[in-house]
């Protein structure tokens, strides 16, 4: 009898975009997969991953970083991608939603207070400048713009925003490619992967394969929420400041 195990925990760096296809559609009783039922399961994968970001899905993409504060600069913009733009924050691209963000000044940081766009337009100098207090955050197509009240100053030039933000999920692309899903999502993943086919292959097991991808959706969140667990959540409040 064997008694030797792998010695590996990467399961998911190698379960390829092809094997997760595959694997969904021997959920339904689908065999030998086609090249058109590839591309549309692919396309299928990455409006899954959109709508797990809707769901606020990807707690694992959650991450921190500066920007570096310019005298007479109020709006700070983080791009999609290098083919859109350079973004203000070094390096920092596919950026979904800022959560937190403070003003840091000698590592000593003071929390700056998230607004919504009407409590932004509200202020009525928006020139003003000196210490930054709040920010109002912009989420376009391409972009998302940071934008500060007070605007920094001279005295403020050259200190930081130090932000939480959550990333998006990344594309599947090619088919021998991993998915940027850790392995606890795998089992939601494929599951919701299959109760997206089934709407164009088995409609018949649909509301089937929809329970089954709400049962692991809730497994994946209560694990990922785990009270040992040290996170931050991408559900973000602001104030509304009148």
């Amino acid at each position: 009898m064997a008694n030797t195990t792998s010695g590996t925990h990467k399961f998911e760096k190698h379960f390829s975009i092809d094997e997760i296809i595959e694997e969904s559609f021997e959920r339904m009783g689908i065999q030998n997969v086609t090249g058109y039922q590839l591309k549309t399961s692919r396309r299928s994968l990455n409006i899954m991953f959109q709508e797990w970001a809707n769901r606020g899905i990807h707690y694992w993409q959650v991450a921190n970083n500066n920007i570096t504060l310019v005298n007479g600069q109020a709006v700070y913009t983080m791009f999609r991608s290098t083919a859109d733009g350079t973004s203000d924050a070094t390096a920092v691209y596919g950026v979904d939603d800022v959560l937190e963000a403070s003003y840091r000044d000698n590592n000593v940081d003071t929390p700056l207070t998230k607004i919504a766009r009407s409590a932004y337009q509200a202020l009525s100098n928006k020139t003003s400048t000196g210490q930054p207090s709040q920010y109002f955050v912009q989420r376009l197509i391409d972009r998302i713009t940071i934008t500060l009240y007070q605007t920094p100053g001279a005295s403020q030039a050259g200190k930081f925003i130090n932000y939480y933000y959550v990333k998006r999920i990344q594309d599947a692309g090619a088919y021998t490619n991993a998915t940027d899903v850790p392995y606890r999502f795998v089992p939601c993943m494929v599951a919701g992967l299959t109760f997206y086919l089934s709407q164009k292959y088995a409609p018949q097991r649909t509301q089937e394969f929809k329970l089954y991808y709400e049962d692991e959706l809730k497994r994946a969140l209560q694990e990922d929420g785990s009270p040992s667990s040290s996170f931050i959540t991408p559900n973000s409040y602001f104030t509304e400041i009148n």
